[in-house]
């Protein structure tokens, strides 16, 4: 059996470092209630000529150098995003541009907060359809461009940032012993649109617009949304919370991830929190989060991850992989 298996990965974080005590100067909030409130205490904001393309191409190069692999060695790129350098092309083919990569195929997944989930998921599906050996999934976002900066409710949750993957086809033996992605679970709901959303598009305004949020129904939604599809692809996979050795969720707020933690019975200590130096980076947020953990030496070889997110749309899912 085919599996898909993570054998690189890599970061880009923009140079400017915001914390908390800088925007208490731009709206009114303070260091002490985003701090009580979602666990954020920095984040990095793109200044100029960085974009998601570059961002993400750096994070993609960090990758394919950690693999071992030139990008002569990739045959798909796979980029999850809501905020593309333009309208069209695609991030990703720009990227491909970017890294001399003149073969192949590359687009963009656009699922929000749940667009690394969700590319992964579609990578895993191609190697083991045989229709690509090694894909090179990004999750990258510059959502300071999108923000408001006179809402204090959304502006102070949100940071820019990258994180790339390499997936590469493997055998497997078809139980839990395999090493790679074991199980995936992703879901929408069209119904919750407008409590997490973008005003503005090119068939509509024909703007940008700014992102908004009602951030205690995303809330509401989330812990359970979470705890459901975790539960449903630990089913598949056969195994019980018990046997995970790590859960790396989506960074959007400490409370939803310790609230969804307790509620799955993962204990604090496997838990991967990096939402009070990075914000809620969206798309990029679990590849971020994924990488810090496997730098400090907590992942493993063989251990078992459960990656987790849930975005705007409502969409939301989980991924299963043995490292």
């Amino acid at each position: 059996m085919i599996r898909s298996a993570i054998c690189g990965i890599g970061t880009a974080l923009p140079k400017r470092v915001v914390k908390n005590a800088e925007l208490e100067e731009i709206v009114d909030t303070s260091d002490e209630w985003i701090v009580q409130r979602t666990g954020i205490r920095q984040r990095y904001i793109a200044g100029k000529g960085e974009t998601t393309v570059t961002l993400g191409t750096r994070a993609a190069r960090e990758a394919l150098q950690n693999a071992g692999l030139e990008i002569g060695d990739i045959d798909l790129i796979i980029l999850a995003t809501s905020t593309p350098d333009h309208t069209f092309p695609a991030s990703a083919t720009e990227i491909q541009q970017a890294l001399e990569m003149k073969h192949g195929v590359a687009f963009d997944v656009q699922a929000v907060c749940s667009g690394f989930v969700f590319a992964l998921t579609t990578a895993d599906l191609y190697l083991r359809c045989q229709m690509a050996r090694r894909v090179l999934v990004i999750g990258a976002e510059t959502f300071s461009r999108i923000l408001d900066w006179k809402d204090r409710t959304t502006c102070v949750l949100f940071g820019d940032g990258a994180g790339a993957v390499v997936l590469e086809a493997v055998d497997g033996v078809g139980d839990i012993r395999d090493y790679g992605i074991l199980a995936s679970i992703l879901r929408s709901d069209g119904r919750h649109v407008k409590k997490l959303y973008v005003n503005g598009g090119p068939s509509t305004t024909q703007t940008i617009g700014h992102l908004c949020m009602e951030g205690r129904e995303v809330f509401k939604y989330a812990v359970g949304a979470i705890t459901d599809v975790v539960n449903t692809c630990l089913k598949v996979a056969g195994i019980s919370h018990e046997s995970l050795d790590w859960f790396v969720p989506h960074q959007a707020n400490k409370r939803i991830i310790e609230a969804s933690a307790h509620r799955l019975g993962i204990a604090d200590e496997k838990v991967v929190v990096t939402i009070d130096g990075h914000g809620n980076t969206s798309a990029a947020s679990v590849p971020l989060a994924l990488a810090v953990a496997v730098r400090d030496g907590r992942v493993k070889r063989g251990d078992l991850i459960m990656l987790e997110a849930m975005g705007g749309g409502f969409t939301w899912g989980a991924v299963l992989v043995r490292w």
